[in-house]
């Protein structure tokens, strides 16, 4: 049962919270231990015990407010935009300013794929993702901008694209995310827009060189 927190105790709360997500990705989940948390914030197991039943209880909040935090730039990102491509643009560039911004917490969501007791949380993510993101795909084609596909298909495809250009490039290589952004924009709009606009692209390209 959630508790009612006062200001004080929301800000303590999200001090836990913010404090083990970092020294889980410096350290690692499973050396991490409760003890470790409440010493490095220089409080006592009871204060950790009032918000979180749990070191995995604790983990699976990180996990959860790491989602949210990245919805909701992506949200923000896409706010007073009509045009449903430029939409999904923008929040391909969002994402990945985020993923670049929040590492420790994009570390996290990666090992939690590794983890049977963790991994429905990066599943339920990973479906809010598409569900949020179809609406915006399915009004792009509905407007004729992009080509006539399973719009759940497609908007899967352009997640899983950016996603792993996130994390190989960004996460693990250190690029900078404007122009894995930028790089994720194309490979998608190449194969999302309708045919005769990608020839006509590229009969321009040609004609201009």
């Amino acid at each position: 049962m959630a508790r009612k927190l006062t200001a004080k105790g929301t800000k303590r709360r999200s001090e836990l919270l913010d404090y083990a997500a970092r020294t889980f990705a410096r350290d690692g989940y499973h050396t991490t231990s409760v003890a470790s948390i409440v010493e490095g914030l220089h409080v006592g197991k009871g204060v950790f015990y009032w918000y979180f039943a749990s070191k995995d209880e604790l983990f699976i909040h990180i996990l959860a407010e790491a989602q949210r935090a990245l919805r909701l730039a992506q949200r923000d990102a896409i706010a007073g935009e009509h045009d449903p491509v430029r939409r999904i643009e923008q929040g391909i560039r969002a994402s990945m300013r985020w993923l670049s911004e929040h590492r420790h917490l994009f570390v996290l969501t990666e090992f939690a794929r590794t983890e049977a007791r963790f991994a429905p949380v990066i599943r339920a993510g990973e479906r809010q993702a598409v569900e949020d993101a179809l609406p915006h795909v399915a009004a792009g084609i509905t407007a004729g901008l992009l080509r006539r596909e399973d719009p759940e298909v497609m908007t899967a495809a352009i997640i899983g694209v950016t996603a792993h250009l996130a994390r190989v490039l960004v996460l693990e290589q250190g690029r900078d995310p404007d122009r894995v952004a930028q790089a994720a924009i194309s490979f998608c709009r190449d194969g999302i827009l309708q045919e005769a606009e990608v020839r006509a692209a590229a009969e321009s390209a040609g004609a201009s060189g």
